[in-house]
């Protein structure tokens, strides 16, 4: 029997722990993982495009553990009252090849996201950022403001999007959570004047075109932008400019993949780039001084999506009362008859687990 957690089961572990704490202790095991860089296999994900959106396949390991995520993005499902993003994962062990856990991770993406976002943060912003900038109020503004708030230390949001109503929904989301109850949220009328004064500006908007969120003139010295909405190709949201300007750094989570699907997709070949591993490996630093001008081109990387698979098992096996399982597997007395032992005459030979 392999593990299993849908939908109800993580709202039940997220609730126990936390929305804040699980994005916390989340971020801790993405940062760990990202320490031991040289440990996992690393390529771009596979990616099947359509003129309305992208199917993707994340897979890594390191050597022991294998993991990979189905995930979907298509901007237009919310017309038609779908989610823009779904997704589900499995964690399986090398030494056999089975799986150990098939997990939803549709709300699992938008917290490790979030804990992507604010871990990068903590070691790229300013560390007195206490005003943020959210330019897109849909699906993933409150685990990205519960993520800042609590690993960032951020007490003032300026919100900006397009359609009042999904500031409407965030605004109510924020105001159920007792822990932001010290959370300043105003409404800008304009993605620049949210942005002016922001220590760091959150751009998670999620149209399929090289969209132009931020120009130059919105960014100032010192400021972080944590672009976590441009992540495939041809779908991008900072003007192109924003790249060059003096003090820049970018910095993204695995280079290969993130010249086809980041920010940088705008820029030429050589454009100059820092992997997230080596700042959490003091290899590189993530900002030099207080002017400097840092960028996460965020696109999301396979790496993430095992560390949250693995804190999940292990936040089930803690849970033995409550863990589900399901027959993905056959259990048979004999290995090598598999017919026998599920269609044939030997079916009644299968192993139920108690």
């Amino acid at each position: 029997m392999v593990g299993y957690l849908g939908v109800s089961d993580i709202q039940r572990l997220v609730n126990q722990i936390g929305p804040a704490t699980f994005i916390e202790r989340l971020a801790g095991e993405i940062e760990a993982d990202y320490a031991r860089w040289d440990d996992f296999e690393k390529s771009a994900r596979l990616a099947s495009h359509s003129p309305v959106g992208v199917i993707e396949l994340m897979p890594t390991s390191d050597g022991r553990l294998y993991s990979f995520k189905y995930v979907n993005g298509h901007p237009r499902n919310t017309a038609v009252g779908l989610l823009t993003v779904t997704a589900f994962g499995v964690l399986a062990d090398v030494e056999t090849g089975y799986p150990l856990l098939l997990s939803e991770l549709t709300v699992t993406t938008a917290l490790r996201t979030a804990a992507m976002s604010a871990l990068v943060a903590r070691h790229l912003a300013r560390p007195d950022s206490r005003v943020m900038a959210l330019i897109g109020c849909g699906a993933q503004a409150e685990f990205q403001v519960i993520g800042f708030h609590r690993l960032q230390g951020i007490r003032e949001l300026r919100l900006f999007d397009v359609d009042p109503l999904a500031i409407v929904k965030l605004e109510r989301n924020l105001r159920s959570l007792p822990e932001l109850a010290d959370l300043k949220v105003t409404r800008a009328a304009s993605t620049a004047e949210a942005c002016q004064g922001a220590d760091i500006v959150t751009t998670v908007t999620a149209d399929k075109r090289n969209a132009v969120i931020l120009t130059p003139p919105m960014v100032a010295p010192g400021m972080h932008l944590n672009a976590v909405g441009g992540d495939c190709p041809g779908k991008t949201e900072l003007h192109a400019d924003i790249l060059r300007l003096p003090g820049v750094r970018v910095v993204v989570e695995y280079e290969p993949q993130s010249r086809l699907e980041g920010e940088i997709q705008q820029m030429e070949p050589g454009f100059p780039v820092v992997e997230f591993t080596d700042v959490v490996r003091g290899l590189s630093p993530g900002r030099t001084g207080r002017d400097d001008i840092t960028i996460f081109d965020s696109v999301g990387f396979a790496l993430e999506d095992y560390s949250a698979l693995r804190f999940l098992l292990r936040l089930q096996s803690e849970r033995s009362g409550e863990r589900r399982e399901i027959d993905l597997v056959p259990e048979i007395e004999d290995p090598k008859d598999l017919f026998g032992g599920t269609l044939g005459a030997g079916k009644s030979r299968l192993r139920l687990a108690s």
